[in-house]
């Protein structure tokens, strides 16, 4: 049965979400998907957002419009499909617990690189890092919605202007959402009564992307990529702790 406690893990999840997309690109988001957990099936709960998600990226596509790196989307989108088409096919063998460690431990790998070894070989960004970070953004983005924080590991290291970097990963994960929608569907994760729950939670979507686009306006680069390491460092634990106990 379906009750409150249900809706409001799922409304707090969309909203983080949002303020992720409109604002802050990728890290805050990562606590979505287990704070959704809690009262549903992380599966489940990645059928539920998907649809929400698009509403949110074409909302986030008209506020960043052409406010991206279109050289870093040539790099990351051709992997990123090969990711997805790997969830795909490997959907139903898939632990979620294990992809849970597994972003999570890249998230606080990347912190403590860029805090004792900056400018080293780790962290610098390259091609071939941005084809192989974003092949593991497009696989985790397909099981769990988490992309970002893979696709960060070559993105945030270029120190982009904070708009850019935002209107690069909005259009990224645009065209990564709606690619999802393909094999979602042939995998039944698009059934009635999950797209009735994201019908109910879309009024969220806009709300929360310009929530994150207000902050994102008042706050000085600085602050900015400190909210970034901030949000990637707590996702990081919350989702090693989910997938271990």
């Amino acid at each position: 049965m379906i009750d409150s406690y249900f809706y409001l893990t799922a409304a707090i999840g969309v909203v983080l979400f949002g303020i992720s997309k409109g604002g802050f690109a990728g890290p805050m988001a990562i606590l979505a998907i287990p704070i959704m957990a809690l009262s549903m099936s992380p599966v489940v709960a990645a059928a539920i957002l998907l649809p929400v998600l698009l509403v949110m990226d074409v909302v986030a596509l008209y506020i960043y419009w052409n406010k991206w790196d279109l050289k870093n989307i040539k790099i990351i989108i051709p992997p990123a499909i090969f990711g997805i088409a790997i969830g795909a096919l490997t959907f139903k063998y898939s632990s979620d617990d294990s992809i849970r460690i597994i972003i999570g431990t890249i998230a606080i790998l990347f912190i403590l690189f860029s805090i004792i070894q900056k400018n080293d070989f780790f962290i610098k960004p390259t091609k071939a890092k941005g084809i192989f970070w974003s092949s593991v953004g497009g696989y985790t983005s397909f099981i769990i919605h988490s992309g970002g924080t893979p696709i960060n590991f070559y993105l945030l290291p270029q120190k982009l202007n904070k708009t850019i970097y935002v209107g690069t990963f909005t259009l990224v994960f645009f065209i990564i959402n709606s690619i999802k929608l393909v094999p979602y569907y042939f995998l039944n994760q698009l059934i009635i009564s999950n797209l009735k729950i994201s019908l109910i939670l879309s009024p969220l979507a806009p709300i929360s992307i310009y929530l994150g686009y207000y902050l994102h306006k008042k706050v000085d680069e600085e602050t900015f990529y400190f909210f970034i390491y901030f949000f990637l460092a707590i996702g990081g634990i919350k989702l090693i702790y989910d997938g271990i106990f």
